[in-house]
């Protein structure tokens, strides 16, 4: 004679599986978008942000200071490292002009995924962002010396500079 849990047991399960493929017809398959053709994306949210403006006048070690912090305070966390490891290897050596085209390039695109597939090279750069740092940001994401690149880096080396 069968326990009273087994028999449930057996019950439930006979139960789900005579169920599953009832409604599984009925509920939608869920999926990654774009695979199916008829996405409409009509249920994609975009979310307005403010343009980017320009700060004209800004003292160039306040703007490194500001572009060092949005470097690290990505949406995601591959441009957190991406960003602050390129930020911390190259920041301090760019002129006014490669600082401006920084500036724009991580703070006008409205998706940090964009970033990260124009400097991987996953998506063709729009002409805009295009240029020497673009460029120099492409380079370094191909990781030539093979650097493990797990973490954004701590900040004490900016201690050392200032001394």
């Amino acid at each position: 004679m069968l326990s009273s849990v087994v028999a449930r047991r057996l019950v439930t399960g006979v139960c789900q599986a005579a169920w599953r493929p009832a409604v599984t017809g009925l509920l939608p398959s869920r999926g990654y978008r774009g695979d199916a053709q008829d996405d409409t994306r009509a249920d994609l949210i975009e979310i307005p942000l403010p343009p980017w403006d320009e700060r004209p006048g800004e003292p160039t070690d306040i703007k490194k200071r500001r572009l060092l912090y949005e470097s690290r305070k990505r949406g995601m966390l591959e441009n957190c490292i991406l960003l602050s490891l390129f930020a911390k290897r190259y920041l301090n050596t760019m002129n006014e002009s490669q600082l401006q085209q920084y500036d724009r390039l991580i703070n006008e695109p409205s998706n940090d995924w964009d970033i990260y597939y124009w400097a991987t090279e996953a998506q063709p750069t729009p002409d805009v962002y295009q240029g020497e740092i673009m460029d120099m940001l492409k380079e370094f994401a191909k990781n030539r010396n093979h650097e493990q690149r797990l973490d954004a880096p701590s900040l004490e080396y900016l201690e050392k500079e200032g001394h």
